[in-house]
């Protein structure tokens, strides 16, 4: 049963809708706050250098205060902030989606925990996955240009 739910679209919506809704809240109340999330689904503008991109784990705990805090926003989907990294402090804007997000944390405590963050993830590589496999035999190809041709 719980597997069902946690594969569940409408479940992973509402989680990302109350991810959202924390968030703002936290925001509009002036409250720091740390978000651990999914690495590989974490985009940096400009990327980062390698040698510090290199020491990212799976999963990263970024911290959601003073200046990162002020300039934090969400849009279209997605926490946004500036954040500096490396011994350099090296200036990135870092675009999180909201989905990717697994915890929200004040005062070192979790106040939200999502379940589906690497459940659907997961869901949708292995359907990518399953594709590109598919695509990869030039057979395949073929049979999908004559069904294209007949509908």
């Amino acid at each position: 049963m719980l597997y069902d739910i946690l594969q569940d679209e409408e479940f992973a919506a509402i989680l990302k809708n109350h991810a959202t809704s924390l968030i703002k809240y936290l925001l509009e109340k002036d409250q720091p706050f740390a978000v651990l999330t999914d690495t590989k689904r974490v985009k940096f503008d400009p990327d980062l250098p390698q040698d510090i991109k290199s020491n990212f784990s799976e999963f990263t705990l970024f911290m959601i205060m003073n200046y990162t805090f002020e300039s934090a926003r969400i849009e279209n989907g997605n926490l946004i902030f500036e954040a500096g990294f490396g011994p350099n402090n090296f200036g990135s804007i870092v675009k999180v989606p909201i989905e990717s997000i697994l915890q929200i944390i004040v005062d070192e405590t979790p106040i939200f925990v999502n379940l589906t963050a690497t459940v659907i993830k997961q869901k949708s590589e292995n359907a990518k996955n399953s594709m590109e496999a598919l695509l990869s035999n030039p057979e395949n190809q073929k049979l999908l240009k004559k069904r294209k041709k007949k509908v």
